[in-house]
């Protein structure tokens, strides 16, 4: 039996700890000891009522409450985030592992507090601009919001941090007419003026434009549908599909003469543009509104370098908006 900080006994696998909480543990069917904080006793009783049962029950997917951080976001980024779009799991992962893991990686989930996050915070703000400061702190907010929610800790970590942005508003603006004309000026004396032109047209993101491939484009209809986005890895040297940005970036775009025009010449040269060994990829992920495989061949891809035959990477895009 165990007992509370007065010596009174709390009921089997229950203690109370020097800091007032209740250790509540008991060893599953696979051998490992599974143990879990709470601030009352009464908490503590029904949850190990509760894991034991589900433990006779389902022994082989027994829930680990004794995580460590490093161990709980490998199996919250594949379990919790997968619907997200390429980018931004590459974001989570490069700001935990960047800026999280060295502090609290090796730490159980139960142990970490405040200060621990705190520190990470007052560390970044000296060499990182406050943009990706603030991203660490929605990784790290989200990750521990998800395991309060699972019942892995007791209090989350980040409540009783001083973290503080401005958030500025910027106004969104339409370009004027002028600004068009003058733009449309500069993008026709480049080789991408088609693409500029339909980015008018239509407000895609470059990544959307990139990924339009040929069942994209309805010609009966004269519309464009965009449901994946394509990006170029360049420090790993590779092509990567995924979805849209948001769900919301799923979408189908009725066609201005003129952007229709653009898609239907191109249509109809399909058959003679020059086509490089890289378009003979077929890319897969995971389309966040099923939940199954998509495929995106890459020789289907309406764009491509015309002296080349290779997919244009978002880099040439943004290089040559920039000048513009």
């Amino acid at each position: 039996m165990g007992k509370d900080l007065r010596g009174r006994e709390i009921g089997e696998g229950i203690v109370q700890r020097k800091d007032g909480l209740y250790s509540a543990r008991f060893t599953n069917k696979s051998g490992k000891r599974v143990e879990k904080y709470f601030d009352g006793v009464a908490d503590a009783k029904k949850w190990i009522t509760i894991s034991k049962l589900e433990d006779e029950k389902h022994s082989d997917t027994a829930i680990e409450y004794n995580m460590t951080v490093d161990e709980w976001f490998l199996y919250w980024i594949k379990t919790f985030k997968q619907g997200l779009s390429p980018n931004t799991i590459r974001n989570y992962r490069e700001r935990y592992y960047n800026n999280v893991q060295s502090y609290i990686g090796k730490m159980l989930l139960i142990d970490v507090k405040p200060m621990h996050c705190q520190q990470i915070f007052n560390e970044m703000q000296t060499e990182y601009a406050i943009s990706t400061v603030y991203q660490t702190y929605i990784c790290i907010g989200s990750m521990f919001k998800s395991a309060l929610m699972n019942d892995l800790i007791v209090k989350h970590p980040l409540d009783a941090v001083n973290f503080k942005m401005k958030k500025v508003k910027v106004p969104r603006r339409v370009l004027t007419i002028d600004e068009q004309e003058r733009f449309l000026e500069f993008a026709d004396k480049n080789h991408n003026a088609k693409q500029f032109r339909l980015l008018l047209q239509t407000g895609l993101r470059t990544g959307e434009l990139i990924g339009l491939t040929w069942d994209s484009f309805d010609i009966e209809n004269r519309t464009i549908t965009i449901d994946k986005a394509l990006e170029y890895r360049h420090e790993r040297g590779y092509w990567r599909a995924g979805p849209p940005k948001t769900m919301a970036g799923f979408r189908t775009i009725p066609l201005t003469e003129e952007a229709f025009e653009i898609l239907y010449g191109l249509y109809q040269k399909r058959s003679i543009r020059k086509e490089s060994m890289a378009l003979s990829q077929v890319l897969t992920f995971i389309d966040p509104r099923t939940g199954l495989d998509r495929e995106v061949c890459m020789k289907d891809l309406i764009f491509v370098n015309f002296r080349t035959g290779e997919p244009i990477k978002n880099s040439t895009y943004d290089t040559n908006l920039y000048k513009i």
